[in-house]
């Protein structure tokens, strides 16, 4: 038997094999119907209901896979709202003047992401594009500039798509063999942060509040180790999140806080990483 990839070798046939088999069976009552096909090979049967644990763990085992087979070790996340336009361009999804004013003053967070993005891409080239390697959702506004940032250097970027109802075709500066769709947001999530060195965190709405939120979670309770959490625009999140009014409240420990770095430029943001890994340069 001709196997494709080393030590892939059995003796038995394997699965790839069988569905070129069952495709050249003869064209009969029995071979037509939907209990015939090979179960794994059966788009309707693999979106029953009923197999919602095995799509799960499909979803979690492809990306997982494709990321150990290219080498890629750790990661830096960039989130953020996907309505932020870049500079010059249209607010195109303001819903009035002020929205439309306020997203168009905001626009600075894209230069800013797609800098940090640059910055740690450069680094990465250092490790041969195994650590540091920048991650976004895949989308518009500032992950398209955490991608493109990437892309200014001629680095790889990772985006991590969901199917929403009115969002979202991937971006077109994520590296096209590490762009990722999703259909569930717990196990997108899941692979944010498993390789994540770093967390940045830029201006958004509610999704971008969803990732932060988990992530100061994990973190805060243990469930993953202490990386640097990097919040950009200290103005933004000290209106969007009033994390000292929690700790008078009790509802956090006072230090909680002190998860959080907040900066308003991509220098800044890599100092804090730098200093944290001592690598050299940090200042």
């Amino acid at each position: 038997m001709q196997r494709t990839k080393k030590n892939d070798w059995s003796p038995l046939p394997h699965s790839d094999e069988d569905r070129e088999r069952a495709k050249s069976v003869p064209d009969t009552p029995q071979t037509r119907a939907p209990t015939y096909r090979l179960a794994w090979d059966d788009e309707e049967f693999m979106t029953r209901r009923e197999l919602r644990p095995v799509r799960l763990q499909l979803e979690l085992l492809k990306p997982d896979m494709v990321l150990a087979e290219r080498g890629i070790e750790s990661t830096v996340i960039l989130f953020g709202g996907a309505r932020i336009p870049e500079p010059g361009g249209e607010a195109w999804a303001a819903k009035n003047e002020v929205q439309k004013k306020n997203l168009l003053a905001n626009a600075k967070y894209y230069d800013e992401a797609r800098e940090f993005a640059r910055l740690c891409s450069q680094h990465s080239a250092s490790y041969g594009y195994r650590e540091f390697v920048v991650v976004t959702g895949g989308g518009p506004g500032v992950m398209e500039a955490g991608n493109r940032g990437a892309t200014d250097v001629d680095a790889p970027s990772i985006g991590l798509n969901i199917v929403l109802p009115h969002e979202q075709a991937p971006n077109p500066y994520v590296t096209p063999e590490l762009c990722f769709n999703f259909h569930y947001f717990a196990i997108r999530k899941m692979h944010f942060v498993m390789r994540a060195k770093a967390v940045a965190v830029f201006p958004g709405g509610f999704g971008t509040m969803d990732e932060f939120f988990e992530t100061l979670t994990l973190i805060q309770t243990g469930r993953m180790e202490r990386v640097p959490v990097i919040c950009f625009g200290k103005s933004f999140w000290e209106r969007a999140v009033d994390l000292d009014f929690l700790a008078e409240q009790g509802t956090i420990s006072p230090g909680d806080q002190d998860i959080i770095d907040f900066v308003d430029t991509a220098q800044e943001a890599w100092d804090v990483i730098a200093r944290f890994y001592e690598i050299d340069g940090g200042k």
